[in-house]
């Protein structure tokens, strides 16, 4: 039983409390507030254990724990069970107390928090909804308190003001007002304004802030009360650069309005004038007091539609938009040609508000259009018909000739050496040439011929009703034309030209075609001597597409090096051992094959890669005789040079970089030089050749006889050698002729102490007689080909071991 002074101690409580035995866990007393709070009777409760009234598994071993005498006089919140079996949150006391010295209790104290909770609940719900409201603002919001200590701010804020990423991680109100005060484009005007309104707590201001960034941001500063009393300030930043620019753009649409080059006009949905610009004004001859109020339909006409403004009105309700050309009548004035641009405003229901009306007069611009049309079909300088004008002339002649069943030609002329005039006497003079040249090929056209300046000193003439013979009569007529002098500023000279002839439609269906085909036949013309006319042939282009493929090729494989060097050796005729060796290149192309130089030197030359060639052959020449050279086998290597190589004005200085990049002795390299580079430029030529003989660079004549043969070259040029062309050698010894050529050259060579090298030799018989005539060397077949390096190696070895002790 419990005391009544306990029972009475326990009623007398606000809180729930029970009393229970610490053995059985069961509830001996409780007050009404503990009933209440569970909604069962107290006498109900009265001996019933403490376990049936847990809620969760952590609570029933609490009550074991307390039995064990493990937890005692512990504060904690738990669940417990209501009679309708609601788990109420409940913060527990337990407690060990002692109603008499023998015997001791567990004093439970519940406090009900469900009230708690829903006032936390409520509370919770309110500052998420306010913090949502704060957060979903189009404003930025800062809290600030009347120390100047922040609040909150919201995201937009953070934005705005471009908060770093550690300043929104960390709580530093002194960094993130410095960081305000960095983005202002005025940092002073800013804090003083900001001391003005924090000594006025009940002010409220706005003001505008402009960033670094241009930005404009709208500061609205508000105070906060609680209780009637300011507790802090509430600021709040709206970015207002668009509206202001809104603004800016709308004065300038106002002002672009009464500046505008064009005329305008404004309408009501009904097309009645409300307002014009000062140009519609002056085009119009009229005053916006004038036109104001009358219909936009009397001020444009069109010859030859009645119903035009009302295909203008139904055009801006159906697409919103119209432009067009029309014709605007002035009073005493003839008709005026007029662009127009006619737009429509509309409101929020697509409803036709206003109209919006451009014009301008296309007079001038009429003019100036057909003074383009005449320059864009003409040559600016000789006033020929250009491409275009050719290109529209030929459709047509090519309907005709298809419906008569006739021929007509192309010719494409080009005039010879016409860059000897141009540089020589100067770019005007020249055009000055074009403007005589095409008046005297128009002489030999009729009028239904179209002769067509391309460009440069090229033409091309489209001759309507030509076969064979009447193209071959007409080419003859331009020939004879310009071969007689031309006399220009009094200065007397000739031009020719050479010509290609293509036919309709034998030779192509379109203009491209022919003038292709054309082009192919007076280059073949250019390639055999110039001054004559040639009819195209289908192989032209055949041999010109080879030609292409071929130069493409040649260049890729420079630059995948697909070259490779072979040596050819040079053999005493007195001794039979090797006294030098010739450098020739070989090219293996995957799809060409083994590709001969004789191809694919000529194109070089002409294309002008023989530079890159020959300074590869060089490069690669120099190196590999080095490399002997450090082996210990002195052997000289020649190398041929072209014309445009040896005409460049670095080539000595190339010359001489490769023996010092490489380290060979000058006197281990030969350059193979043709006559014809010798007479090009003697004087230049001469004083090349003896810088290259002062590096000690060796230097020889190759293919000698085969040019403009002249022995005054061969007593001023530092030259050592003379090589004997194969041609010369071929008929050794039986023809009369090759002796006779070959037995002056070494008698000529030995009086100017020459050394001679006879090329292409490949009998016993051809050697025999060249060594009984005192030729110093050969080379050929009969000792071997040209061989890669290594193989070249095995041949010197060779060579070695027969050698005369």
């Amino acid at each position: 039983m419990i005391p009544a002074a306990w029972q009475s101690l326990i009623e007398g409580l606000l809180e729930a409390v029970w009393l229970v035995d610490p053995v059985s866990l069961r509830i001996l007393a409780l007050n009404r507030a503990a009933g209440e709070m569970i909604g069962v009777p107290c006498a109900e409760l009265v001996g019933r254990p403490v376990v049936e009234l847990t809620v969760t598994p952590e609570d029933r071993f609490f009550w074991e724990d307390a039995a064990a005498g493990v937890a005692e006089d512990i504060l904690s919140e738990t669940l417990m069970r209501s009679a309708d079996g609601e788990a109420i949150a409940v913060t527990r006391r337990v407690s060990r107390v002692w109603p008499d010295a023998g015997r001791s209790l567990f004093l439970v104290g519940l406090r009900d928090l469900r009230r708690q909770r829903r006032t936390e609940d409520e509370l919770e719900r309110l500052v998420s909804e306010l913090r949502a409201t704060l957060q979903s603002t189009a404003d930025g919001i800062l809290v600030c308190d009347l120390q100047g200590n922040i609040r909150s701010y919201n995201r937009h804020f953070a934005a705005l003001w471009q908060v770093p990423e550690d300043l929104l991680l960390r709580r530093d109100d002194a960094a993130l007002f410095a960081h305000m005060a960095g983005c202002v484009h005025d940092a002073r005007s800013y804090a003083e304004r900001l001391s003005e309104i924090g000594a006025a707590p009940l002010l409220q201001a706005t003001d505008i802030v402009l960033l670094g960034s241009g930005c404009l941001l709208e500061r609205v500063s508000v105070p906060q009360y609680s209780r009637g009393q300011p507790t802090g300030r509430v600021y709040s930043f709206r970015d207002i650069s668009l509206r202001v620019d809104a603004e800016r753009r709308l004065a300038l649409a106002s002002r672009v309005f009464e500046s505008s080059l064009d005329a305008i006009f404004i309408t009501d949905a009904a097309f009645r004038i409300l307002a014009v610009n000062p140009v519609c004004e002056r085009l119009t001859d009229m005053l916006q007091a004038d036109l104001v109020d009358t219909p936009a339909e009397t001020f444009f006409e069109h010859e030859q539609d009645g119903g035009f403004f009302a295909r203008i009105a139904q055009a801006l309700q159906r697409d919103g938009v119209w432009q067009g050309e029309a014709w605007r009548a002035l009073a005493g004035q003839p008709a005026r040609a007029v662009q127009i641009s006619w737009v429509v405003q509309r409101d929020a229901d697509a409803g036709v508000t206003h109209t919006v009306c451009y014009f301008k007069d296309l007079t001038d611009r009429l003019a100036a259009q057909q003074r383009i049309e005449q320059l864009a079909y003409t040559d600016a300088l000789t006033g020929l018909p250009n491409r275009l004008m050719l290109q529209q002339r030929a459709e047509l002649a090519f309907s005709v000739a298809d419906r008569s069943q006739s021929r007509l030609a192309i010719f494409f002329l080009d005039l010879d050496r016409f860059k000897n005039i141009n540089d020589s006497m100067g770019h005007a003079f020249g055009d000055q040439v074009l403007v005589h040249v095409a008046g005297r090929l128009k002489l030999c056209l009729r009028e239904v011929d179209t002769l067509c300046r391309l460009g440069g000193d090229e033409f091309v003439i489209l001759l309507l009703e030509a076969d064979v013979l009447g193209a071959e009569v007409v080419a003859r007529r331009l020939l004879e034309s310009l071969s007689l002098p031309f006399q220009v500023n009094g200065t007397g000279f000739s031009v020719g030209c050479s010509i290609g002839v293509a036919l309709y439609p034998d030779d192509g269906k379109t203009l491209d075609e022919l003038v292709q085909g054309a082009d192919a036949a007076m280059y073949r013309v250019k390639e055999r001597g110039r001054g004559s006319f040639h009819f195209y042939q289908p192989q032209l282009n055949a041999d010109l597409m080879q030609r292409m493929k071929m130069d493409h090729a040649m260049r890729q494989a420079m630059e995948q090096d697909r070259f490779e060097l072979h040596y050819q050796p040079q053999i005493s005729l007195a001794t039979g051992q090797l006294v030098g060796t010739e450098a020739l290149i070989r090219w293996f192309d995957a799809e060409l094959g083994q590709v001969s130089p004789a191809l694919f030197i000529p194109m070089a030359e002409e294309t002008g890669f023989i530079i890159n060639i020959g300074n590869w052959v060089l490069e690669q020449a120099v190196q590999q005789a080095a490399a002997w050279q450090r082996a210990g086998i002195a052997v000289p290597v020649s190398v041929n040079v072209s014309a445009l190589q040896f005409q460049q004005i670095d080539f000595v200085e190339r010359v001489r970089s490769s023996l010092e990049r490489a380290g060979l002795a000058a006197a281990l390299l030969e350059l193979e030089l043709t006559e014809s580079i010798l007479l090009h430029d003697a004087n230049e030529a001469l004083a090349r050749l003896h810088a290259l003989a002062a590096i000690g660079v060796a230097l020889s004549i190759d293919d000698f006889g085969t040019g403009y043969s002249s022995l005054g070259y061969l007593k001023k040029f530092p030259i050592s050698k003379l090589k004997i062309d194969r041609s010369f050698v071929t008929g050794l010894p039986t023809d009369e002729s090759d002796r006779a050529i070959v037995s002056a050259t070494i008698g000529m060579a030995r009086a100017l102490k020459l050394v001679v090298v006879a090329e292409g030799v490949e009998t016993s018989a051809q050697r025999d007689y060249l060594a009984s005539i005192h030729c110093e060397s050969f080379q050929g077949y009969l000792c071997s080909p040209g061989l890669p390096a290594p193989e070249f190696e095995q041949l010197m070895a060779r060579l070695a071991q027969s050698a005369p002790d």
